[in-house]
């Protein structure tokens, strides 16, 4: 072993400088482009899935608890907020966090646009935190106090189309069939961009008691609970547990009560996510074999520059084996000169686009307004190993034909 690693460091080291081929050149740069390309193919896939799903997680939490008849309806039927419905779901050690709300579905009107919006109401409990991190202007309504407010909570973007700003008053008209429809005012005391421009051009926060007195429920009437666990990954199986806990519960107020995973909630969302795992798994396969054609085609001219160094080698009884072993190493060493680089490049642009955002999308089509970027070590770390042991793998392939030299013919012309 260390015959077959000396060898390769000597050809390595002849090959140094201005000495070095055009194609050990050229299989550097292959090696290291491929490598960048997965590394911002994996960084971007996982961005977007881990900010959709946080931002979808600050509107929806991970898991939901609702009438069974209103999950995909912005006008559920009521269910009753007991102590008792309040302690069968705390007691499902993933839940961290539990938080009622209320919605209505409603339209906006100003002197210059009308939209239709779902006014969603929250309570004291409920975590404000990510939309206190988008926040733009102004403050979060004020839901905590004794007295009602009026506070309106909605998206800058919205905003922007209402001609509104903080400090407005603005109008909700409701409405319901075979009833005449109603309105509201409300003042606006936020501005929010999540980034989102689907759920921003919609979502409007205000106090829970005034979608309750709109919806003419009593007090302890909800839509339902939002529910926190350790991460979105998570919420399918606390979803599956609080169901089977709902469903077999023989009391009236968990009665056509369900516990739904939030990507159920918007499958057309989540489904769009799951497609770029396949696009990243192609981005992934034809990077892989670039730089496999370009490691091969670069090896076979190292071969052929070595061909009368193999053939004396062979004279002097060296095995086959342990000649491709020294072009595997030396293989080795232009694919890690390559992962070096490609490490460096993949690396710095990640880290450009997460702070400077310079690469922008259309929020319209792709929910974000920029390119997102996750770069996290174990994916990172993993996609360096399999790399390396993909590209030695196939390196079998080529290092072959050194079977096929023979001594006599190769030494006979020099």
């Amino acid at each position: 072993m260390q015959l077959e690693m000396l060898f390769a460091r000597r050809m390595a080291r002849s090959s140094e400088g201005p000495n070095r081929s055009v194609m050990e050149r050229i299989a550097v740069v292959s090696v290291a482009l491929s490598l960048a390309v997965m590394i911002l193919s994996l960084a971007v896939v996982f961005g977007f899935k881990r900010e959709i799903g946080a931002h979808m997680s600050g509107f929806s939490a991970h898991v939901v608890a609702t009438d069974i008849r209103g999950i995909h309806r912005t006008d559920a039927a009521p269910i009753r907020a007991m102590a008792s419905l309040d302690s069968l779901l705390r007691a499902d050690e993933g839940v961290l966090h539990l938080q009622r709300y209320a919605q209505r579905g409603g339209v906006i009107r100003t002197a210059a646009a009308v939209e239709g919006v779902l006014l969603k109401g929250v309570g004291a409990e409920y975590d404000l935190s990510h939309f206190a991190s988008w926040l733009v202007e102004g403050e979060l309504p004020r839901v905590e106090d004794s007295i009602r407010t009026k506070d309106l909570l909605l998206s800058k973007q919205l905003a922007d189309k209402l001609a509104v700003q903080v400090g407005d008053r603005v109008e909700l008209l409701f409405v319901e069939a075979d009833k005449a429809p109603y309105r509201d005012r409300f003042k606006v005391v936020g501005l929010y961009r999540s980034g989102m421009e689907e759920m921003d051009n919609t979502t409007l926060i205000t106090d829970l008691r005034n979608v309750q007195r709109l919806s003419l429920w009593d007090d302890e009437q909800i839509s339902g609970y939002e529910i926190r666990t350790t991460s979105l990954a998570d919420g399918a199986a606390l979803a599956a547990r609080l169901d089977y806990a709902l469903l077999y519960d023989e009391t009236v107020e968990a009665e056509n009560v369900t516990a739904v995973w939030v990507e159920d909630i918007y499958p057309q969302i989540f489904d769009w996510l799951k497609a770029h795992d396949v696009n990243a798994a192609v981005i992934l396969i034809i990077m892989l074999v670039v730089a496999f054609f370009n490691m091969s085609v670069a090896l076979m001219i190292l071969v052929l520059e070595r061909i009368r160094m193999i053939g004396v080698l062979k004279a002097l009884g060296m095995q086959n084996t342990t000649l491709r072993h020294i072009f595997l190493y030396r293989s080795l060493v232009i694919a890690l000169r390559g992962l070096m680089w490609g490490n460096a490049v993949g690396v710095l642009v990640c880290f450009v686009q997460h702070h400077f955002h310079l690469l922008k999308l259309d929020a319209e089509g792709y929910l974000l307004s920029s390119v997102p970027i996750a770069l996290e070590w174990g994916w990172w770390l993993l996609l360096n190993v399999g790399f390396v042991v993909a590209i030695v793998m196939l390196m079998q392939l080529p290092t072959a034909v050194v079977a096929t030299v023979k001594p006599d013919e190769t030494m006979r012309y020099e």
